[in-house]
């Protein structure tokens, strides 16, 4: 006989990211892992493509199909296209299941988010099919992927450094004791790199390239063997294709200072914690997630900064998808740490 949980709609932690969106189906895990694009024919309003597929346009499309990034810097800046992802993402995961009940959802977002960038979230997210909507900052999340004490009267210090966003944050006792927000990401660091090879080479490369570049050759502390990597892009001279051999040292001047401006955000949260909290922290260490950990060499240039162990986390680039799914698994116990509904807020004075 089937659990009875096939009856109902599944359970869903969505990690709404700049670059890609992650969701998590509770009892199966990460079910999804999508881009967060989407292709609009401008003629007719239609939805083109989402996810992977619509990725794949970028730079790709004539002139009435729009590649659209509906996030921006961590949060909706296009309700309708936003709408419309989620909407896909859940009939996605949901397909094949009897629709008795709308899913519960939760869902990650930056840290120190507005209200009304919070309401969005939860608007968008309950039109495009959820029942319940549960909102978590995406450090919190971080942490409890990580298996974290998030509850212990612990210090346990998180950089999530995603796509639009990086999030800093001293967390104990269910709550942030210190947070800094940075638009400081991923994305910037791919717009540094265009902006380099522009400036350097006189070369204009797309953003899919500049992310290519940053997987493969991105470093910033040197390593043992050069590397090196052959891009493509427009002669801004004579306006015709040209290519040149980028190399790591390029690459380390390009997010140089992106990178200063990070560690010096994570000196100033470490300068404002509480002295108890930030000697648990020397002891713990700090803790990376997000894509932006896996740049080579960042761990130990910010540990040599800081002179704090730096721990990458385990898949780092699922920790926030991980933590909705925990919190799904027992949400009377995580029900303290997450947002508010807006109508359980008190009344403002």
């Amino acid at each position: 006989m089937k659990n009875i949980r096939n009856f109902f709609v599944h359970d869903v932690g969505i990690d709404l990211g700049t670059a890609n969106t992650l969701v998590y189906i509770r009892g199966r895990g990460i079910v999804v892992n999508e881009p967060s694009v989407v292709s609009v024919n401008q003629k007719t309003g239609q939805i083109v493509a989402i996810g992977s597929d619509a990725r794949a346009m970028i730079g790709r499309t004539p002139a009435h199909i729009l590649a659209i990034k509906p996030l921006v810097d961590g949060v909706i800046s296009d309700f309708e296209t936003t709408e419309e992802m989620i909407a896909y993402l859940l009939g996605k995961v949901t397909a094949g299941s009897r629709k008795i009940f709308s899913p519960r959802v939760v869902v990650g977002v930056p840290s120190g988010i507005t209200n009304v960038e919070i309401r969005a979230v939860r608007d968008a997210t309950r039109n495009a099919g959820a029942g319940e909507v549960y909102i978590v900052e995406e450090p919190m999340a971080a942490a409890i992927g990580m298996r974290l004490p998030v509850h212990e009267p612990v210090g346990n210090m998180i950089i999530d450094i995603g796509g639009g966003t990086s999030d800093i944050a001293i967390i104990s006792l269910g709550g942030m004791v210190r947070s800094k927000n940075l638009r400081i990401a991923g994305d910037k660091f791919s717009a540094d790199i265009i902006a380099y090879v522009r400036n350097q080479f006189k070369i204009l490369i797309g953003e899919k390239t500049a992310e290519a570049v940053k997987a493969t050759i991105g470093s910033v502390l040197p390593t043992h063997a050069p590397l090196e990597m052959s891009v493509k892009g427009r002669d801004l001279v004579t306006g015709l294709p040209k290519e040149v051999i980028l190399t790591d040292t390029d690459i380390r001047e390009a997010l140089s200072q992106s990178i200063e401006n990070l560690i010096e955000a994570t000196r100033e949260v470490l300068e404002s914690t509480p002295p108890e909290v930030l000697g648990d922290v020397m002891q713990r260490g700090v803790y990376l997630a997000g894509g932006g950990a896996l740049i080579k060499g960042l761990a130990e240039l910010i540990e040599d900064e800081i002179n704090i162990p730096v721990h990458i986390a385990e898949d780092p680039l699922t920790a926030v998808a991980r933590g909705t799914g925990i919190i799904l698994e027992d949400l009377d116990k995580y029900k303290d740490i997450l947002i508010e509904n807006e109508d359980e807020l008190p009344p403002k004075k």
